[in-house]
């Protein structure tokens, strides 16, 4: 175990507020990117929601919540209530996540149908969450390297999907999202493969996180979980098949 500080979270009115200072986090959500903040949010939203200002709507649940948030953070949206939130940790890392079925994205490995190189068309994506989402902030007490940090999110998103998969039978929904954060006066570390001290801790902290967050929200959930993509409100299939190439093979040039 560490002795450090972990990443403290706590909930109010719709908004789970992950905290640690100085952390610098990478954000595949909704204006993700790398920045420094005190904090990540992670936001629920009503079932009948359509704002499409967000910048401004992230704002107004952040001040009705008492959350005064300057300049940058990283905010993830979800259908989810944020009272079926948990989080787990082990040794150098802290994950939370809030997660719902509503809206699986299956993935058959072996799809019906001819290899297509031109893809598939696709219905257009909403701006909003479904009533679902799988949401994962994740964070390490590590300073971590910008490729480990950019591995964090890999080896976070492959627990989430593990986890799923056994729980559900879906590694994902259509709106997934991870936040992965370090604290850059930590501990140096160059990497956070999942032989590594924070990968393997992060496996952990993100497979009970995501567990028991998704036994939470089904626990008195009006419906169970969706069987297949079919029979959820939400869901898709990627059912097209791609078409398989080889790359070319060029001899060197013997200057000899």
């Amino acid at each position: 175990m560490t002795d450090e500080p972990p990443y403290d979270a706590i909930r109010r009115d719709g908004v789970l507020r992950v905290t640690r200072p100085g952390t610098e986090w990478l954000s595949t959500g909704w204006g993700g990117g790398r920045e420094r903040a005190d904090c990540a949010y992670n936001v629920s939203v009503p079932d009948d929601w359509e704002r499409t200002d967000l910048e401004r709507y992230v704002d107004e649940r952040l001040e009705r919540a008492e959350f005064v948030a300057d300049g940058e953070r990283p905010v993830l949206l979800t259908g989810v209530d944020v009272e079926d939130a948990r989080g787990a940790r082990c040794g150098p890392v802290s994950a939370y996540a809030t997660a719902g079925i509503s809206n699986p994205a299956a993935l058959p490995a072996d799809p019906d149908g001819e290899p297509d190189a031109e893809g598939v068309s696709l219905p257009e994506t909403p701006s909003s969450p479904e009533p679902g989402t799988v949401n994962v902030v994740v964070g390490t007490t590590r300073s971590l390297a910008p490729g480990a940090l950019a591995n964090l999110i890999a080896v976070a998103a492959e627990t989430k999907a593990a986890t799923l998969l056994a729980e559900t039978g879906f590694p994902g929904t259509t709106t997934d999202a991870v936040v992965a954060g370090h604290d850059p006066s930590g501990t140096p570390v160059d990497f956070s493969g999942s032989a590594t001290e924070v990968g393997a801790a992060a496996r952990a902290c993100v497979r009970e996180a995501v567990r028991a967050s998704l036994r939470a929200h089904y626990a008195d959930y009006e419906s169970s979980l969706p069987e297949s993509a079919d029979d959820a409100s939400y869901g898709v299939s990627t059912d097209v098949r791609a078409a398989v190439v080889e790359p070319s093979l060029e001899e060197v040039p013997d200057e000899r």
